[in-house]
């Protein structure tokens, strides 16, 4: 990736949480294991973004994985990427999709996935899985352990 900054955006620098996630920069920065496979895990457990029908909050469970290539994302920008998402009116199946798509498509890994657990609306949970290929063999690949809801039961 030759386009990455030389400072990142946020690390170290007081930063606000962007408006809308399009609005948010991801900061990228060298992979410090170039070449070792390795896994990355992300855990967001109190995601939220906005219901596009009613406006109302709709709550996850995010767990991004990816293996790096050349970048690794910086875990500040990525804090307030999905921090943006807290204003911003989108289904659960878009949300969860397009934070996996922007991860891979700018920070281009080796392999990624995300699984958006979705707390229920309407007594309906709702799971969103995402990956870009099928993993890389010899990745060692933790479940990501989310249960399924099962209400007060």
């Amino acid at each position: 990736m030759t386009d990455l900054p030389t400072t990142p955006l946020h690390l170290g620098q007081t930063s606000a949480l962007p408006a809308s996630p399009e609005q948010a920069v991801l900061d990228y920065v060298p992979n410090p294991r170039p070449g070792k496979p390795y896994l990355v895990r992300f855990t967001a457990p109190e995601f939220t973004s906005l219901c596009p029908v009613t406006g109302q909050p709709d709550f996850a469970h995010l767990v991004i994985d990816y293996a790096p290539a050349e970048t690794i994302v910086e875990s500040k920008s990525l804090k307030l990427f999905l921090g943006a998402f807290r204003n911003h009116a989108a289904f659960h199946e878009d949300c969860t999709v397009g934070i996996g798509q922007r991860l891979f498509d700018e920070m281009k890994p080796v392999w990624l996935r995300i699984g958006g657990y979705w707390y229920p609306r309407g007594g309906i949970p709702i799971d969103v899985f995402w990956q870009s290929d099928v993993p890389p063999s010899g990745l060692w690949l933790p479940a990501q352990d989310v249960p399924g809801y099962r209400g007060r039961g």
